[in-house]
């Protein structure tokens, strides 16, 4: 059995409630369904965001003086 859900109010805008509306019709699935996947979505995204920032963390970086430069000397600029 699942956790007991929390309530909260969202405000949406006309054309995106609209839009939950049909969508979760359509897929025979409710508003609360369709925001609780999207908001998971974001947050696996973010997560997978932070483990890249993490592996290039010990990447070498130069200021935009030094990327200017680089560029000149290599005949770019």
């Amino acid at each position: 059995m699942s956790e007991p859900s929390e309530r909260s109010t969202i405000y949406f805008e006309p054309e995106l409630h609209q839009a939950l509306q049909f969508k979760a019709a359509s897929t025979n699935r409710t508003i609360s369904d369709l925001v609780n996947e999207a908001v998971r979505l974001i947050f696996q995204d973010d997560q997978e965001d932070l483990v890249i920032f993490d592996e290039r963390e010990q990447e070498l970086t130069m200021t935009y003086e030094e990327l200017l430069n680089d560029l000149k000397t290599h005949g770019i600029l």
